[in-house]
């Protein structure tokens, strides 16, 4: 079959989260607050909560989004306990942690976008995440092969809702038939099959091998040479 669009998660898929960044992060808190720290998904999901401040949706624009995580390291690090100087320690959680070095690359990333926009395939980014979507990719240099950036902040669903979905197929004007959509996520790539795509779940570990799943990008490009 021959298609026209391509659509990729971000992270996980085409970025990952940088360890130096975090281990910066837990070792700056840790000092501050005099006991270890640690980031769980519950103990997240309670900060967005706080900085929420009871509003929905919580960012539209990067200065709602800056702002917002400015609230959410506030109460980060006051729910550490700590007390003193929380406002300029807030800030510099903030110009260390939002948007600066905090994400790379895969290896084969640029590669396998190079190859797609070579042989005329548009690329779309869907992604649960906010704003920033494509001022993260612009930093990282790849934001020139995408015509797209789907944000799930700023259409008000997630994957793998059909709302965020249908978003993406609309700004590149091509249906579900005609698109490709890869994530990192299994529920998500099978979430996007359902509703029409040829979705792929990016398994880099290499542990799940059944016909939908590929274990590098690179595989992408053996699958539309067929």
């Amino acid at each position: 079959m021959n298609y026209k669009a391509i659509f990729f998660d971000r992270d996980g898929t085409l970025t990952y989260f940088t360890a130096e960044k975090e281990a910066w992060r837990d070792k700056t808190i840790s000092e501050w607050s005099g006991k270890p720290f640690e980031l769980s998904y519950e103990k997240m999901m309670d900060l967005f909560h706080l900085a929420s401040e009871g509003r929905k949706p919580w960012y539209k624009t990067l200065d709602d989004e800056r702002e917002f995580f400015k609230r959410y390291y506030y109460h980060l690090i006051v729910v550490e306990g700590v007390t003193e100087d929380v406002e300029n320690k807030a800030e510099l959680l903030l110009n260390e942690l939002w948007c600066n070095g905090d994400r790379a690359l895969f290896s084969e990333t640029v590669d396998v976008l190079e190859y797609l926009k070579n042989h005329g395939y548009k690329m779309g980014v869907i992604s649960d995440t906010s704003p920033s979507l494509e001022f993260t990719l612009q930093q990282l240099g790849v934001a020139k092969y995408f015509t797209s950036f789907t944000a799930s902040s700023l259409v008000g669903a997630g994957k793998p809702s059909p709302i965020i979905f249908n978003a993406a197929l609309e700004a590149q004007g091509v249906t579900a038939s005609e698109s490709i959509f890869i994530d990192d996520c299994k529920e998500e790539a099978d979430g996007a099959r359902e509703q029409g795509f040829t979705a792929f779940y990016l398994d880099r570990s290499g542990e799940n091998n059944d016909e939908w799943t590929i274990h590098n990008l690179k595989q992408l490009i053996d699958f539309v040479e067929e």
